[in-house]
């Protein structure tokens, strides 16, 4: 709808955002925005924690954002996944959000999820695994992802999924990381 001012019409504008960085979050307000979008997701969209996600894992996890870009420059956190070495060569990705506005993008979880296992694949990965939510299964399995068995998480059905590595090479440098766009725009 045209916007009116003083008898003059001018378009309406309509932003969205058409390239997005996905690299470790590497500044405090990259961060801050992952765990709030983390604790909309996980708290109040799904209902799964009660006010904080956080746990242990937070301390020693390596922490990906997906961010939206204006004019070349990251402007929000549209997503995020965590990274943990649980034990030698044996990783974890946990805590995968995306921003409701922008789960339409298709691209971006599956660009985090790219980022996560090729970042662990660079640091000595042997076994890149993870528990899935169900509604999320198909998803991996189209990333070259292999079910290993169900299990309930939070009283909610999970998958045990393991990424095939060799899909996966190593990324070196994971605050460069990918720069992402939305379809139709390359």
């Amino acid at each position: 709808m045209p916007c009116i001012l003083d008898d003059v019409v001018e378009p309406a504008l309509q932003y969205a955002p058409v390239e997005f960085l996905v690299r470790e979050a590497a500044q405090a307000w990259e961060r801050d925005e992952a765990h709030a979008l983390r604790r909309a997701v996980f708290c109040i969209e799904q209902g799964i924690f009660a006010g904080d996600d956080r746990d242990a894992i937070d301390a020693q996890a390596q922490l990906l954002v997906a961010m939206s870009c204006l004019g070349g420059m990251p402007d929000q956190v549209v997503g995020t996944v965590r990274i943990h070495e649980a034990a030698p060569g044996l990783w974890w990705g946990s805590r995968l959000a995306v921003h409701p506005s922008f789960r339409s993008q298709g691209h971006l979880g599956a660009t985090l999820i790219r980022l996560a296992v090729s970042r662990a694949h660079a640091q000595g990965c042997e076994t890149f695994l993870a528990h899935v939510q169900s509604q999320n299964v198909a998803l991996f399995h189209k990333l070259h992802w292999r079910s290993l068995g169900e299990l309930a998480i939070h009283g909610r059905p999970h998958t045990e999924m393991q990424a095939e590595l060799d899909f996966y090479p190593p990324c070196h440098d994971a605050v460069s990381g990918f720069v992402s766009r939305r379809k139709g725009t390359e």
